[in-house]
Parts: structure tokens; sequence; C-alpha cells
């Protein structure tokens, strides 16, 4: 999943970074609203954690504006302790919930989960479709009770395929869930990871979780089950 932080405070920003990155996010960064808005409206990202103090363009402006654009993924707000009005205005913008500063990591990991589950359709942190389940905050994932060994990349690419499970999805988007903005690319990645999962996934060629659409893209084909 790819998530964009919006901080001016350069150490939290970094360290936001380095923990979402440890937690398997792709990460970028803007550290004033101008530059948060322009990431905001042009990067492929799932997800936003915007401060709401940040110089150049308020993060209630940019929050407004990214709306406006048609921009429908979820927003983390963060706010400060004593400011409940800016959890109101953050809300009243278009933003999806808020954490208060100081925060523990992991609450911001949890929210932003949730955030990413519900834009998906899901309510719980396990995902199943078929026989595999897939655990969010575990990150781990299981074909019929058994557990499957996943690198940190192919993780990446089945938790995105099982949150929009039933869709299309090219391999530019899961390109763009790979890499930071500024990362050297190669195409033929995704296709090598695709390959992998599949053998992991379905070692005797029964299951056939993942179709591939010429020309469109890889579908998660196995049925939801409802938590």
């Amino acid at each position: 999943m790819r998530v964009l932080v919006v901080e001016d405070e350069a150490t939290l920003r970094e360290a936001l970074k380095a923990d979402l990155t440890g937690a398997g996010y792709t990460v970028d960064l803007a550290a004033d609203g101008e530059e948060g808005l322009y990431a905001a409206l042009e990067f492929p990202i799932d997800v936003a954690v915007v401060d709401l103090g940040l110089p150049k363009l308020s993060g209630l402006e940019l929050i407004r504006q990214a709306r406006a654009h048609g921009k429908t993924y979820g927003i983390l707000i963060l706010t400060a302790h004593d400011r409940w009005q800016d959890k109101v205005e953050g809300l009243s913008a278009g933003a999806d919930d808020y954490v208060v500063k100081p925060f523990h990591f992991a609450e911001v990991q949890a929210r932003l989960s949730a955030l990413l589950r519900r834009a998906g359709g899901w309510a719980s942190p396990r995902l199943t479709c078929g026989p595999i389940e897939l655990d969010t905050r575990a990150q781990t994932v299981t074909v019929r009770g058994a557990p499957v060994e996943l690198t940190s990349f192919e993780y990446r690419i089945l938790e995105h395929l099982m949150l929009h499970a039933g869709e299309v999805i090219s391999k530019t988007e899961l390109t763009d869930r790979l890499y930071e903005q500024d990362y050297d690319r190669d195409s033929n990645v995704v296709e090598v990871l695709v390959g992998r999962l599949r053998r992991k996934l379905d070692h005797d060629d029964t299951l056939k979780p993942i179709e591939t659409l010429r020309g469109r893209g890889y579908r998660l084909s196995l049925p939801r089950h409802p938590a």
C-alpha cells in the first residue's frame, strides 16, 4: 500500500516514514502544504497522513482541494492535543479519522489499516478469499490453514489484490504500490512476483487464485468471505 505523509516537522516526518516502511508501506513524503497537495493530486496513493498545521498551505485546505479534485482515498489527520476544533474542522473538510499528538506509531498504523480495509469493503483485519486468509495486523498469510512465507514485495501485491478482490488491477498500479516515486522501476518485476505468488499460494496448480487479463492486468478471482 502507498501512503503519503505530509508533515513539516522533519524528525516526526522521518520517524513516520521509517515506521510505515517497516510495516510494509511504500511512503511518499511532503514537508509543506503546497508540496503535499501536488503529491495528493498527482501520486497514485492509497491513503494519506496530513498534519493540519502546515506552512504554505494549511492541512485543511489541502484536504478540501484534494476532495474537490475527486480524490476519495482515506485521509488521517494529525491534530494538537488541546485543539478539539481541529478534529471537527478536519473531518468536516473531508478527512476520515484523526490521531492526537503525541501519538503511538502503532495507533497510526492501526487507523491507516482500518481506512484501507473500509475502502476495499472489508470490515475485519482478516481478509479471506477462498481458502486464502491474510491477516493485515500480523501480516501473515495462510492457505487452507497452512502458513505461507512471502517476501515483503510479494505480501504487498497479495494484500492489494485481496483488498480489491474481483477488480482488475493493472501492472502499473501494482508497480506504484512497490516503489516510491523517485525509485528506478523495472516493469518486469511485477510479472516475476505474481508468478512466485501463484506458485506459493497454489503449488499444485488447482486453486488458480490470480488471473492474468492480457493487456489489462491481474485479478484475485477467488470469492470473498465476509467476516
